[in-house]
C-alpha cells in the first residue's frame, strides 16, 4: 500500500498534479505582540524592532527579518505544519485516489515549503498572496491601548483589527465577497497578547499608573474583560477557529530575573501575575465556546509548555534556561540584543534567545505541544485534531456544493 502511494506521489509530482502549498494551505491570520510579530514594526517609526543582527542569524536567509528570534517564530512553524495544509487539501469522502493524494501531502510536513504569511504592512502582500493570510502582530502591544506607549508607533490591538477589516475588503475585491467570507471562516487564527500588559505597563516602573489604579487581582480581571471584547470582535469578523495563548511564565524571562530576582530564580510577583491571568482566560474561552460553539476558541497553555523546559531544560535537550543567548548583564537580560551583545555559540542549547523571547528550537517545542499535546497543554483538543476535523467538515461542505 505504501509503495503504491509513493509511486503515485512520484507520478503526480512529475505531471504537476500534486497540489502546491499555496493551493492547499488554509489562510492563517496572526494577531498580537513580539512573540508572533514577523516584521510589521520594520515599517513603523518605533524602537520595538528586531531588524538588526544577530536577529535572524539562523533564519533561512540568515538576515534579520523583524522576528524576535534567532530564526523562525511560532507563526512560521505553524504555517508550515502538515496539519495546516491538510485542511484545504482534504479529499472528498470515499475517493480513494484523492485520499492517497491527501495522505501524501499531509505527511510531507515542512518539506512542502509553504510560505509563511507576510506582515500586513509588507508591500509584497497583495494578489494571490492575500489567500495565504496575513500577520497583523506588532511588538510592544498589549490588550490595553496604553500598554507599550514608550514604543510610540506600534499597531495596538484596535488597529490590528481595523487592518484585518481592511484586509477583508482587499480580499473580497480579489476573489469576490462569497469566497472572501469562506477564506476567513475556514482560516486558522492565532492571537498571542497579554504579557506586555504586565511587563511593559503594570510593572514597567515602580508605582506605575495602572498599579496605583488597580490591585493586581483587579487589574487581571480588567485585562480579561478587555481581552474578551477582542475575541468577540474576531468572531464577529468571521473567524471560527482561534488559537489563544495565555502568557508564559513571565517571572522566568532573563530580563525579569536580572531586574527583579535577588537569587536568580523566577521572580515571584510576575509569576503571580501569570498564575492569576491564565486560569481566568481559560474560563473566558470556555464561556465563549459555550456561546459560539465548542472548539471555536482553542486554549493553548503557553505557561505550562514553557515552564516545562524552563524548570527541567535537560529533559528537552536544553542546557540553559536562565540566561539569554544574546544580551548583556546578569542572565544576559539587560538591554537589547545587538551586534555588540554577548552571543552564545549554540542557539539550540538555549531556551531564551534574548531577554524575553524563545529561540527557534524552543518555539518548535511550543508548537509541537500545541499541535499534538494532551489536554494539559491545549483545550478542548489539540490543534492537529481540530484541523483534521475541519478537513472532513470542509470536504463535506464542498461535496454538497458540487
Amino acid at each position: 500500500m505504501m509503495a503504491r502511494r509513493w509511486l503515485l506521489a512520484a507520478v503526480l509530482a512529475a505531471v504537476g498534479l500534486l497540489a502546491t502549498p499555496s493551493e492547499c494551505a488554509r489562510a492563517f491570520f496572526v494577531f498580537g505582540d513580539s512573540l508572533v510579530d514577523n516584521g510589521n514594526n520594520n515599517y513603523l517609526m518605533t524602537t520595538a524592532r528586531a531588524n538588526v543582527p544577530p536577529y535572524g542569524i539562523d533564519y533561512p536567509t540568515h538576515r534579520a527579518t523583524g522576528r524576535f528570534s534567532n530564526g523562525k517564530n511560532i507563526p512560521d512553524i505553524i504555517s508550515t505544519s502538515s496539519s495546516l495544509h491538510a485542511v484545504a487539501c482534504s479529499p472528498p469522502p470515499d475517493n480513494t485516489y484523492a485520499a492517497d493524494t491527501f495522505l501524501l501531502t499531509t505527511h510531507a510536513g515542512e518539506h512542502l515549503g509553504a510560505e509563511p504569511v507576510l506582515p500586513y504592512l509588507s508591500p509584497d502582500l497583495g494578489g494571490d498572496k492575500l489567500l495565504v493570510g496575513a500577520n497583523f502582530a506588532s511588538a510592544g502591544v498589549g490588550i490595553l491601548n496604553d500598554t507599550g506607549i514608550q514604543f510610540v508607533n506600534i499597531l495596538r490591538m484596535n488597529q490590528q483589527l481595523a487592518y484585518f477589516g481592511e484586509y477583508k475588503r482587499k480580499l473580497a475585491a480579489q476573489v469576490g465577497p462569497a469566497r472572501a467570507r469562506q477564506v476567513v471562516r475556514r482560516s486558522l487564527v492565532l492571537i498571542t497578547v497579554g504579557g506586555n500588559d504586565f511587563v511593559n505597563n503594570y510593572y514597567l516602573v515602580p508605582f506605575s499608573l495602572r498599579s496605583r489604579e488597580f490591585s493586581l487581582p483587579d487589574y487581571v480581571r480588567y485585562l480579561i474583560s478587555e481581552y474578551k471584547k477582542i475575541l468577540i470582535r474576531l468572531y464577529a469578523m468571521g473567524c471560527r477557529r482561534v488559537l489563544v495563548t495565555g502568557t508564559g511564565p513571565l517571572g522566568c524571562a532573563p530580563a525579569i530575573r536580572a531586574q527583579r530576582s535577588l537569587n536568580g530564580e523566577c521572580a515571584p510577583e510576575l509569576m503571580r501575575a501569570s498564575s492569576l491571568f491564565n486560569p481566568q482566560l481559560a474560563r473566558v474561552l470556555e464561556q465563549l465556546n459555550a456561546r459560539f460553539g465548542a472548539g471555536t476558541f482553542v486554549a493553548a497553555n503557553a505557561f505550562r509548555v514553557h515552564f516545562d523546559f524552563v524548570s527541567d531544560p535537560a529533559a528537552y535537550g536544553f542546557v540553559r534556561a536562565d540566561e539569554a543567548c544574546c544580551g548583556q548583564g546578569p542572565h544576559n537580560g539587560l538591554g537589547l540584543c545587538t551586534p555588540a551583545s554577548n552571543l552564545c555559540a549554540d542557539r539550540s542549547k538555549y531556551v531564551f534567545w534574548d531577554a524575553y523571547h524563545p529561540t527557534e528550537r524552543a518555539n518548535r517545542v511550543i508548537v509541537s505541544q500545541f499541535m499534538t499535546g494532551s489536554l494539559d497543554y491545549v483545550r478542548p483538543m489539540n490543534l492537529s485534531t481540530v484541523l483534521q476535523m475541519d478537513a472532513r467538515i470542509h470536504s463535506l461542505e464542498d461535496g454538497l456544493l458540487d
